[in-house]
């Protein structure tokens, strides 16, 4: 029987990670439907040689280089060609059958994408976790939210969000993509190197006639800030000016200027909020975020003119949201795709 599904987790300088989390993956991520690949990107510590110790059998694709998320992720699936791949972060922790019901939603649904399990926090276990929670949304300015999670109020998963629904965005924590779709839309994009690059290609993936699920049948638990704590500068300087390149990207022509002034005075605000508590460094950030998106929006041209296909953004304004109205997650309705 060929195998159908791909699990790829891609290292660099892992392997503390992959001490911790590799055995569960190995011991819960096996069958005749499934394989599971460690993809290394260059790393210069001792993962080669543990993964070789330890888990000889575990196939290991090695690359020259830290190519990043995209460029890393997109070179191992077009080395794979299983019928569907499931990026998976290194820091995650699985269970038994964790990628079942997401095999099988695929299969049962051909106009679905990418999707995602429910992703709960590895340190607090009841809670969501920051990096896509219950599923992942835009508002209207473009800021990434999620089911469960509106900046750093997240909430306990009580089972409000056992469901199945439509969502603007799947994590790239564990992420599964229909393979062919995946390659035909060029991956992800390796100029965002890492951070926001999934929701890149969600967006493009709905604008090309899929759905991106959110499926609760399934869950794992994320460390998270495996290699970028929140609150580090070049982390914000990352979601900053990809967020920028995907609003550039994806918005329709006659959108896009008014969208990105838009997002230019939000951005504002926020270097202001870093500035008033002498955060300077993050402040900073922001600033070269916005003068590098300048130079490098010029590698894309104006490559969303369809002015029929709307961006995948809520009704929501989640600055508003959190810091004028003070709203809790579970007080946020949560529709994807509204114009």
């Amino acid at each position: 029987m060929e195998k159908q599904l791909a699990v790829i987790i891609l290292n660099w300088n892992g392997r503390h990670l992959l001490e911790k989390f590799l055995p569960d993956a190995v011991k819960f991520t096996s069958g005749d439907e499934v394989d599971l690949i460690v993809a290394d990107n260059g790393s210069t510590d001792d993962s080669l040689s543990w993964l070789n110790q330890n888990f000889p059998e575990i196939k290991v694709i090695k690359f020259d280089k830290n190519y990043g998320f995209a460029e890393g992720y997109n070179r191992a699936i077009a080395e794979t060609g299983y019928p569907f791949t499931l990026l998976l972060n290194s820091d995650v922790e699985v269970s038994e059958g964790w990628w079942r019901p997401l095999l099988e939603f695929m299969n049962a649904n051909p106009d679905v994408g990418a999707l995602q399990p429910k992703i709960k926090s590895y340190n607090e276990p009841d809670s969501f976790e920051y990096a896509g929670a219950a599923g992942g949304f835009l508002d209207n300015l473009g800021y990434p939210y999620c089911r469960g999670r509106l900046f750093d109020r997240i909430e306990k998963d009580r089972g409000q969000y056992n469901d199945t629904i439509d969502i603007c965005w799947a994590s790239g924590a564990a992420l599964m993509v229909r393979t062919a779709l995946y390659l035909e839309l060029g991956g992800l994009d390796p100029l965002f190197f890492a951070h926001m690059e999934e929701i890149d290609l969600c967006c493009r993936m709905i604008r090309a006639g899929y759905r991106i699920c959110a499926i609760s049948d399934s869950e794992v638990f994320h460390l998270g800030g495996g290699s970028l704590n929140q609150g580090n500068p070049r982390k914000t300087y990352l979601n900053f000016r990809n967020n920028l390149l995907l609003l550039y990207k994806n918005l329709p022509k006659k959108k896009r200027t008014r969208k990105l002034l838009l997002r230019r005075l939000a951005d504002t605000l926020a270097f202001v909020m870093f500035a008033v508590k002498f955060d300077f460094p993050n402040a900073k950030a922001i600033l070269k975020a916005h003068g590098d998106f300048r130079k490098m929006k010029k590698h894309y041209g104006y490559i969303n003119n369809e002015e029929e296909i709307s961006f995948p953004g809520s009704h929501r304004n989640i600055i508003l949201d959190r810091y004028l109205f003070n709203r809790h997650p579970s007080e946020i309705d949560y529709r994807p795709n509204v114009k």
